[in-house]
């Protein structure tokens, strides 16, 4: 934040001599923050300096947001500071440089009040405007406008450019990418900044079914319980509803094992060609569909599950593929998937569908995921003591987890997190992301607190806690490499 900070401070000190005007307009988040550090170092370098902060300082929660805003209260002749918690006390107030550090990246859904009037008095005041990070109302990975945004003369964005400012070139301005010090690392692996990029915000008038209605084929009279697990898992990442669907005898089961669990019932002891047609009603119902744990390798089930799968690419539903329908997949040798797909094989189910085992070198590995992603068309995520996810042109590692996590099931509960943000909304490379570091941060604080002795659902009661404070996981990933 203070190398962020630091460096739109140069960007504007670079355009505008000391003593002219500046008016900072500050969220509560960490964009923010980045702004208060904005405003520190210009008044440290004579320049007339206002805060307005978007909000009340009581809801500043982020320690470090909070530290600079206390820093600037200690600076009472060179900065004049303003708590806008109310629309109403936002009017237009001139400056030479108007300063947008409301809301950065993750974005998402309409502007509210006061952030929507501040927009508003942003665009009004005359004034140089200097976005950070991304422009207030642009959703920096589609570049779509929230209703409204600011248009800056230029953006200074962090570390890389972001996909939504070349999109939104008429707000963006003229984008500068500015080092702020991040390793690479901290983008090449999954962390909690990942978990916060695919938490959906539920306004209060929010309806059964809006956050995603997931179709889960998976499941027979002997392996049931993998099923139920993804199932479970869908609903702790916000699912609304989840439909399990599979051959009689194992739906019964999955309806005892938890009555918050939906099944519908299939005819005959296992999958087959003729479930087709009321497997695909269900599909157009379906925001996503996942498929594949327990449904067995018989010959007429392995045939089904290739058409299932062609079905749902017909129809351009989100698509997780895991256990037996990797193996009904066999070597893919050409682009299969058209639309957002993803695959979680294990070593094993990876060499099925590659051809050949992963390699046990990780920058090696890495390639063949990538390659095999490009190969499939499909977002890949190969398990394993690190995590490797490719879409075929990028490549995410994950490290939480650990070895408590070989008991059978644990799989099975990383697929019902990836499907459940696909049917939630999310893109296929995010939710896989996002989906194994959830996983794995589970397992780490279930294996915190009862050592290798885990069962998959003790990960089931910890995802919520990962998802509403993915750094719950901090000292226990810093323990691990000390």
């Amino acid at each position: 934040m203070e190398n962020a900070g630091r460096s739109v401070a140069d960007v504007i000190a670079e355009r505008f001599g000391v003593g002219s005007s500046v008016v900072v307009y500050s969220g509560v988040g960490r964009n923010g923050g980045d702004g208060m550090v904005v405003a520190r170092h210009l008044a440290g370098r004579g320049f007339k300096v206002r805060v307005r902060l978007v909000g009340n300082s009581r809801a500043i929660s982020d320690p470090v947001v909070r530290q600079n805003w206390l820093a600037l209260r200690t600076m009472t002749t060179s900065v004049v500071l303003e708590e806008c918690g109310d629309s109403t006390l936002l009017s237009r107030t001139d400056s030479d440089v108007v300063v947008d550090a409301v809301l950065g990246t993750g974005a998402k859904g309409q502007l509210r009040q006061p952030i929507r009037r501040a927009v508003e008095v942003m665009n009004e005041s005359r004034g140089f405007k200097v976005a950070v990070d991304v422009p207030t109302g642009i959703d920096s990975d589609t570049g779509d406008v929230l209703g409204i945004a600011v248009q800056s003369g230029v953006t200074v964005t962090f570390h890389g450019p972001k996909p939504g400012l070349g999109k939104a070139s008429g707000f963006s301005g003229e984008v500068k990418v500015v080092d702020i010090g991040i390793p690479p690392e901290a983008t090449s692996y999954a962390g909690p900044g990942d978990v916060q990029s695919v938490k959906i915000r539920r306004p209060p008038l929010s309806n059964e079914g809006q956050y995603g209605r997931l179709l889960a084929i998976a499941g027979s009279e002997a392996f049931a319980g993998g099923s139920a697990l993804l199932a479970l898992a869908a609903y702790r990442t916000g699912t609304d509803l989840v439909f399990v669907a599979a051959p009689e005898q194992g739906a019964n089961v999955v309806s005892s094992i938890s009555p918050n669990l939906i099944s519908l019932k299939l005819r005959g002891d296992m999958l087959g060609p003729e479930h087709l047609p009321p497997l695909r009603e269900q599909m157009k119902r379906a925001t996503a569909v996942a498929i594949g744990p327990g449904l067995g390798a018989n010959k007429n089930t392995l045939s089904a599950i290739r058409r299932i799968l062609a079905s749902v690419s017909e129809l351009q539903k989100p698509l997780l593929v895991d256990a037996d329908a990797l193996k009904a997949m066999g070597a893919i040798r050409k682009r299969v998937f058209q639309y957002a797909t993803v695959l979680i094989p294990h070593a094993g189910e990876f060499k099925t569908i590659a051809g050949k085992e992963p390699s046990t070198d990780l920058r090696a590995r890495a390639e063949e995921v990538k390659a095999a992603a490009r190969r499939s068309g499909a977002v890949t995520l190969l398990k394993g003591g690190t995590d490797v996810i490719s879409d075929g042109v990028r490549v995410k590692f994950n490290r939480t987890g650990n070895p408590g996590m070989t008991v059978g099931g644990t799989g099975d509960v990383l697929s019902g997190i990836i499907s459940g943000l696909l049917a939630q909304g999310v893109d296929a490379f995010r939710a896989a992301v996002a989906g194994a570091f959830i996983n794995g941060a589970a397992g780490d604080l279930a294996e915190e607190q009862l050592g290798y002795h885990l069962t998959p659902t003790d990960l089931l009661e910890r995802i919520p806690k990962v998802m509403n404070d993915p750094m719950c996981h901090k000292a226990i990933f810093q323990k691990r490499f000390q």
